[in-house]
């Protein structure tokens, strides 16, 4: 199976997003971002490529050096969108950031990604520190208006484009740095998982900082010359069903959990929901069940995929790919997938091992900001190995079996437990303790933390989820705590986070 093609020598992601369409569909909504009360802000694709080149100016004037990098911690609003596009264009690294994060968070990414500019929400607190620069709403506006950028910076597909900071095997974040390629090597994705085409309306349920949103809900679409649909007002579950039907979107992306919670507590049959083609999904593994659910409620087809932070989705269901209930699909077309043994040999179909990725793939990452023990750790020669372990059956869909690390899935996020324990272990009334997944329902999983006190220590669960939500993000926080006399471990010593959850059974 070849790879995909490769991409043009000369690369710029946000024009290969933007310029043509600037040019041929000047007019056309590009963006919509809808509030409270059904408030909804519409830019054209010219009106976006002019915000975006137009910011890109103040950029370079502020950080002329190719590849700074530009932090960006805002909430869920258009100017997310214009400045993380503004800076690709201007040849910078654009580094998303969720709102979620609470200063010292935050603070640790803007130190280690060494960020030039750091582009703020009003009202969220930044330490700019030394000759960093920090800008909030009104220098975006101010830039807005201003000349813009003669012509996108002329950029090859390998030059760093973004940087995304994700849980590691270590108690602290590891930022991702990608290649302009990486949205060339989205394209299998369109046709293969999505179903994407020009005259598609994409509905897209997460926030701007995070790389399926991003990806699927805005790069994706403008790639295409479709429309993108933003929400940043209160996430209620029903809204979802009635932005379908009002903006008459034609595909919806959401993580399973959301759409559990939409068929749970809203009216389906109060919104006309005939434009919708079909909903995709990502983020964490789709229950069979819900999956019946969604298609006996709606009449819809739900595609699924599988992807990471390194690579995007590689691995879906969709228009070509039946859905195979409990597999999230086969690799897409041109993708390079294998299933490796702990030394690095590829495997026979029906045998279970690590998921690999060749890297020649497009959409890999070009390494980990500064980690290069990481990056070793994560290579099989020529093969890329993010952890999952999964097995190929005799029609080429995969079956996933867990995770070969103690890696958790949050709403979507990768969380590390060395990093949530760290911030319970501080509390002073804790001894010992271990983070892992607890299922709480059916097809519903919890960050967990199982705690040891210090004798004659009286903190309970409420103390220590206060604790964790003061210095964690919220996707990161434990939403539950559990007790215990000792935690269960090796003969070393080591905690078995795998059998921590066994405990409550």
């Amino acid at each position: 199976m070849s790879s995909p093609d490769a991409a043009p020598r000369r690369f710029n992601a946000a024009r290969h997003c933007l310029a043509e369409n600037a040019r041929l569909r000047a007019g056309k909504t590009a963006l919509v971002m809808v509030g409270e009360a059904g408030r909804a802000d519409r830019y054209g694709f010219a009106e976006v490529e002019d915000a975006v080149l137009s910011i890109a100016a103040g950029l370079v004037e502020l950080a002329p050096e190719p590849g700074a990098r530009v932090m960006i911690r805002m909430g869920n609003e258009a100017d997310y969108a214009l400045v993380y596009f503004a800076a690709i264009a201007a040849g910078l690294v654009a580094l998303p950031s969720s709102a979620q994060l609470t200063p010292a968070e935050a603070a640790f990414i803007a130190e280690d990604s060494a960020a030039a500019i750091i582009v703020a929400g009003d009202g969220l607190p930044v330490e700019s520190g030394g000759s960093r620069i920090v800008l909030r709403s009104v220098d975006i506006a101010r830039m807005k208006g201003g000349r813009p950028l003669p012509a996108y910076a002329d950029t090859a597909a390998d030059d760093p484009a973004t940087l995304v900071y994700t849980s590691g095997t270590t108690s602290r974040p590891k930022g991702v740095l990608h290649a302009h390629r990486a949205v060339w090597g989205r394209r299998p994705m369109h046709a293969h998982w999505l179903g994407l085409t020009e005259s598609d309306v994409m509905l897209h349920a997460g926030t701007m900082n995070w790389t399926y949103t991003l990806g699927v809900g805005i790069a994706d679409p403008w790639a295409c010359g479709a429309t993108a649909i933003l929400y940043e007002g209160p996430r209620d579950p029903a809204i979802w069903p009635a932005l379908i039907a009002s903006e008459g979107a034609t595909l919806f992306a959401a993580v399973p959990s959301l759409y559990r919670r939409i068929l749970k507590y809203a009216a389906l049959s109060d919104h006309d929901l005939s434009r919708l083609r079909h909903g995709v999904t990502a983020g964490e593994a789709l229950p069979p069940d819900l999956l019946a659910e969604w298609e006996a409620a709606t009449g819809k087809p739900l595609y699924e995929a599988l992807g990471m932070s390194e690579i995007s989705t590689y691995v879906s269901s969709g228009p070509t790919v039946p859905v195979r209930p409990g597999s999230p699909g086969k690799p897409q077309p041109g993708r390079r997938v294998a299933i490796l043994s702990e030394a690095g040999e590829p495997l026979p179909r029906g045998e279970t091992g690590l998921l690999a990725i060749h890297r020649s793939e497009p959409g890999l990452m070009l390494g980990y900001w500064n980690r290069p023990e990481e990056e070793a750790a994560v290579m099989r020669g020529e093969w890329f190995v993010g952890g999952d372990r999964a097995s190929l059956d005799p029609d080429g869909y995969v079956w996933f079996h867990g995770r070969a690390d103690d890696l958790m899935n949050a709403m979507g996020y990768r969380v590390s437990p060395n990093e949530v324990e760290g911030v319970v272990g501080a509390h002073p009334d804790v001894a010992e303790v271990g983070v892992a997944e607890l299922a709480v329902g059916a097809g519903v999983r919890v960050i967990a933390a199982f705690v040891v006190l210090k004798p004659g220590a009286s903190a309970g669960e409420d103390d220590l989820i206060a604790w964790c939500a003061e210095r964690l993000a919220a996707y990161k926080a434990p939403r539950a705590i559990r007790f215990l006399d000792a935690l269960p471990r090796t003969a070393n010593g080591k905690i078995q986070r795998k059998r921590l959850a066994a405990t409550q059974a």
